[in-house]
């Protein structure tokens, strides 16, 4: 069966997502050149399925201190009041505001500035795992500028001119399964 056959599957009621088959992730311009990839290791979700799903909601939250791009000295440095400030927010979050076929809609919050962010949606469908639990998929991705969110720390450097860009592109993939 194919997911485009079981979105009817998709029961209305409360999800959860699933931290160890998630994950949160983000990609940044390095130096104009690079891409620098990291990922947050420790968040949380709810998926509110409405009878009718584009009544449906997503509230999560993200541990910022958890933050990991393969580089403890960087993670140290996007801890810092240099970009995130995780000694006054320590965590981001997102509140969905609309949910449609193809979209999500919400309000992101970082570093104490909250923003409308729509993520393109992808729903891969329903199925059963071997122990028996249901689970859904989905994919999420978007782009945001940092500078918005009050993140604006560079340095002149590299092809662009900016040692980090300023556009992060957000990459979801998200297993959820119903609250028990």
């Amino acid at each position: 069966m194919s997911a485009q056959d079981t979105k009817e599957l998709l029961t209305a009621g409360t999800w959860t997502i699933d931290q160890s088959h998630s994950e949160v992730g983000f990609t940044v311009r390095h130096l104009g050149i690079a891409k620098v990839r990291g990922r947050f290791q420790t968040f949380a979700g709810t998926l509110s399925i409405g009878e009718d799903q584009l009544a449906s909601s997503v509230s999560a939250t993200v541990d910022l201190t958890s933050i990991d791009t393969n580089n403890k000295q960087r993670d140290g440095h996007l801890q810092s009041a240099d970009f995130f400030g995780v000694d006054e927010n320590p965590t981001m979050t997102f509140e969905s505001t609309q949910v449609t076929e193809h979209s999500l809609t919400g309000n992101l919050s970082i570093n104490g500035v909250t923003k409308p962010v729509v993520l393109n949606l992808e729903f891969h469908g329903v199925t059963t795992d071997p122990y028996g639990a249901t689970r859904s998929g989905f994919s999420a991705a978007g782009e945001i500028l940092r500078s918005e969110f009050g993140i604006s720390f560079n340095a002149p450097a590299g092809l662009d001119g900016m040692l980090v860009s300023d556009k992060v592109t957000i990459e979801l993939e998200v297993e959820a399964v119903p609250a028990e």
